[in-house]
């Protein structure tokens, strides 16, 4: 018995259709990145002979716990609205609007609690506030 051997036909991979998405992707993401230059200054800070002035004004601490309860400097207010935040910060300051404020809350405290203490601080006119944060736990 004769047997027919079979053709083999050469395969070819036409890589031209993957070209063309290549370069399409490649225009796409030339187009759409934004390039930014970011400039940094080079400054020679002025120097001073007296610390004084930096270390005579102690911050006043306003800390907020996670039910929202304020404490100024280490004493807990009675209440935790704003007019007794204004009261309290009135009579801690003793009419000193440039002394520093550090505000300190708690990751779970509300939102609406922050917002209350800033908006004490700037009803009142204080200009140098601070929030402190805590830098994040690599674990």
């Amino acid at each position: 018995m004769r047997f027919r051997r079979s053709r083999h036909d050469d395969v070819n991979v036409n890589i031209t259709p993957l070209i063309d998405v290549v370069f399409l992707l490649l225009i796409f993401f030339m187009v759409t990145t934004t390039f930014t230059r970011e400039t940094q200054l080079q400054i020679d800070l002025p120097e001073s002979q007296s610390q004084v002035a930096a270390e005579d004004q102690k911050p006043i601490e306003i800390l907020i716990d996670r039910t929202g309860t304020y404490a100024l400097n280490g004493q807990v207010l009675i209440k935790s609205d704003i007019e007794s935040l204004k009261q309290a910060l009135a009579e801690v300051s003793t009419g000193n609007l440039t002394k520093p404020i550090v505000l300190t809350g708690d990751a779970e405290a509300p939102h609406q609690a922050f917002v209350i203490a800033l908006d004490a601080v700037a009803q009142l006119g204080f200009v140098k506030v601070s929030i402190t944060t805590q830098a994040e736990s690599s674990e």
